[in-house]
């Protein structure tokens, strides 16, 4: 059984570099992620519709050609187009008023900076989302690699321990004992490494790759999450102006205002003028005669749709105020997030690893000259195990709420 698990491990474990492992650092990563990334792709095409439709409603309306042929004349035959037959042609133009053309372009030209703003809302989400694993894949993997050493380690000293109980030098609860720590440790890395897959998955598909991720951080990628420099108040007012999904409930108030000047103005009638020449049917041959119509507004004045945009606009309106005090909100709790994961970080000391480390390279050799107990040796191997998974996942939680306040601000604060 144990033999089988380990196997499985490896094969897990290899998994992640059978390949050739896309070694990225987090701007190399953000920079793939917005060349490649499908969603991203997808959502520029929304801007293009937009615009197009823009271009579509800025061109005049098309003259309307009308023929009118005699079919049968009784004396004549079929057809009779002729010199002394008849004939007529007519040309109509639509001329609209009250502005109609203009002011749906104005609300094309705002549905278009909606759609901007809604694909920089995407990008904001999705690279919260990719920095959030990329980070946390970097703190497992270096708590997978503590896991090999250890196993590596314990591997042999369970060795070790089984040539002498063969020469019965010790008992066999020892040796057991032994075994069922290695067994843990390995049940353990099992665990971390499900979650090393999900991340992997969910980065390949972030930045639409097939090769494995390697997450690559160095000292500078770490201390520049740092909070000094703000205020919650300055943070507050530049996500107040920068927040892209704020601007999206702010453009669609704008549109409903559009929109309401739109309808006002559809109230008002158009214009049809043309002009007609008729070859033999009018009161004189050859007659050329120009006309107008236009709707009386009677019955229909648009009045339902006038106020259905009314009443939008203060619908847009209350979401837009409700969006501000949201953003605020997030501000104020992404803010005390930081303190807390701050205060936390700073509260373990900063040579702990160093220690604990120092400590752990000799207490095999400790263990192996029974200089302590069996007790000892196990509660020291799962309490550093422990400690240090525990570390790393503080430190991973310290850089996820840094960039969810760059998320909720909608800035990138630590460069």
């Amino acid at each position: 059984m144990r033999t089988y698990i380990i196997g499985l491990l490896i094969c897990l474990s290899t998994g992640l570099h059978a390949q050739d492992s896309l070694r990225l650092s987090i701007r190399q990563a953000d920079s793939l992620f917005l060349q490649n990334n499908l969603e991203l792709l997808a959502e520029k095409y929304q801007i293009d519709i937009a615009k197009s439709i823009e271009i579509q409603d800025k061109l005049w309306n098309n003259p309307t050609f009308g023929v009118e042929i005699s079919a049968y004349n009784p004396s004549r035959g079929a057809l009779d187009v002729g010199r002394n037959g008849q004939k007529a042609f007519t040309i109509q133009q639509l001329i609209t008023r009250a502005g109609k053309r203009n002011k749906q372009v104005a609300l094309d030209v705002e549905s278009t900076r909606k759609s901007e703003y809604q694909f920089y809302d995407l990008i904001r989400t999705l690279k919260f989302e990719l920095r959030q694993i990329f980070f946390e894949s970097y703190y497992l993997e270096q708590t997978i690699a503590l896991y090999d050493n250890q196993i590596n380690t314990l591997n042999t000293t369970v060795s070790a321990f089984e040539k002498e109980y063969n020469r019965k030098n010790i008992s066999l609860k020892e040796v057991v004992r032994l075994k069922a720590l290695l067994f843990q440790l390995t049940n353990d890395r099992a665990d971390i490494l499900f979650e090393l897959q999900e991340n992997q998955r969910d980065l390949r598909t972030l930045l639409n790759t097939e090769r494995p991720v390697r997450s690559v951080v160095d000292s500078s990628d770490i201390q520049r999450y740092q909070l000094s420099r703000y205020t919650p108040v300055l943070l507050k007012e530049k996500a107040l102006q920068s927040r892209a999904d704020l601007k999206v409930a702010q453009s669609s108030t704008k549109q409903a205002e559009l929109n309401y000047t739109l309808q006002k103005a559809l109230a008002v009638p158009d214009i049809q003028v043309g002009a007609v020449y008729d070859q033999a049917s009018n009161y004189v041959n050859n007659y050329f005669g120009l006309n107008a119509s236009i709707a009386l507004p009677f019955f229909n004045r648009n009045q339902g749709n006038i106020k259905a945009a009314k009443s939008s606009i203060s619908y847009y309106k209350t979401a837009e105020g409700a969006k501000q005090n949201s953003v605020n909100n997030e501000v104020d709790a992404a803010v005390q997030k930081v303190g807390i994961a701050e205060k936390a970080y700073q509260s373990v000391e900063s040579q702990f690893t160093d220690q604990f480390q120092l400590l752990s390279s000799g207490i095999y050799d400790n263990f192996q000259k029974r200089n302590i107990t069996l007790l000892e040796f196990i509660d020291f191997i799962e309490t550093y195990n422990e400690s240090i998974k525990e570390y790393n996942r503080l430190q991973a939680d310290r850089i996820k709420v840094y960039e969810e306040l760059n998320f909720v601000v909608g800035e990138e604060l630590f460069n």
